[in-house]
């Protein structure tokens, strides 16, 4: 680790090093606790307008439906329409509460909506993938430590008494325990393994794009090209993996992403320009991946 990245990680407190299974040390920033309070809120009342918007409608489909059996002089039918109904607005205010933040979270991205616009995202903190394991569990938890302790509290009532008051403690004891550790973490991170990090805003830089990108040698322009058997021992989570080393441009970490591919594809990285290979290694691994993308396949990771 070279001393500028030493420094700025000794002045920002919120400045980690993720190692990758890979052994590359990338810096990240660890989200603050405003931001997360912020995507979570976003998140909620977009599951909230879910939720509201699903009532309304399946309330006009019953009301719809009961006319029509009314017509027909079918009250029996009626009852089991309503019921039906009644079973599909259960399962989705679950779905809702539940499947939302395990659904986005599983994505390549690993962010809820309300994640995304606040520029944050999961991320797990040995550097691999986010695992199926991972996402439930930090999620399931957060039935504990959030809407458990919320129906304790609205059932007890303005006369809760005791069980009120052990509800609120509940509450705040889990609202508060990102303000008692330095990397800002739920609970749900402490028992999944995960961190939540900001996520660059930075756009790519122009010669990501180059298909032809030439050595910083000075000597004749280098083309790399990889075929398709080179380029599908990698996946998303590598491509967004070399992305995000492509954008810290740390001399080392380059060279050392690049050995590590070259000796997975069984290539010699002696002679080869660090940051020009991994563009063209980068933009071509992408093209190949959306490409198969839009005929249905897709890969997930190396291990995929």
């Amino acid at each position: 680790m070279n001393q500028a990245v030493t420094a700025r990680l000794r002045h920002d407190r919120r400045e980690r090093l993720m190692l990758t299974p890979e052994g590359i040390a990338l810096p990240v920033t660890i989200a603050s606790r405003g931001t997360r309070a912020g995507a979570l809120i976003l998140d909620l009342t977009i599951i909230v307008i879910l939720m509201i918007a699903t009532t309304i409608t399946l309330v006009g489909i019953a009301g719809g439906t009961a006319g029509r059996f009314a017509q027909i002089e079918e009250p029996g039918a009626i009852g089991q329409a309503i019921e039906f109904l009644a079973v599909i607005w259960i399962v989705a205010m679950f779905l809702f509460r539940n499947a939302y933040f395990m659904y986005f979270e599983l994505g390549p991205r690993g962010a809820t909506p309300g994640k995304r616009m606040t520029g944050i995202r999961i991320a797990a903190r040995d550097g691999g993938r986010l695992s199926v394991e991972m996402v439930i569990a930090r999620n399931l938890l957060r039935d504990i430590e959030l809407f458990l302790p919320l129906v304790f509290l609205a059932s007890a009532g303005d006369d809760g008494g005791a069980a009120g008051l052990a509800a609120t403690a509940w509450f705040l004891i889990f609202a508060l325990f990102p303000f008692f550790n330095k990397d800002c973490l739920r609970a749900g991170d402490v028992i999944a393994g995960s961190w939540v990090l900001e996520t660059p805003r930075r756009k790519l830089e122009t010669a990501m794009s180059v298909e032809k990108p030439s050595s910083d040698s000075g000597g004749p322009a280098v083309d790399y090209s990889f075929d398709e058997a080179e380029l599908m021992v990698y996946g998303e989570y590598e491509v967004q993996t070399l992305e995000r080393v492509l954008r810290e441009n740390r001399k080392e970490a380059l060279s050392a992403v690049r050995d590590a591919i070259c000796l997975k594809i069984g290539r010699e990285p002696n002679e080869t320009d660090p940051r020009a290979f991994l563009e063209a290694y980068y933009n071509q691994l992408r093209a190949l991946l959306e490409a198969n993308m839009r005929m249905g396949q897709r890969k997930a990771d190396k291990h995929s």
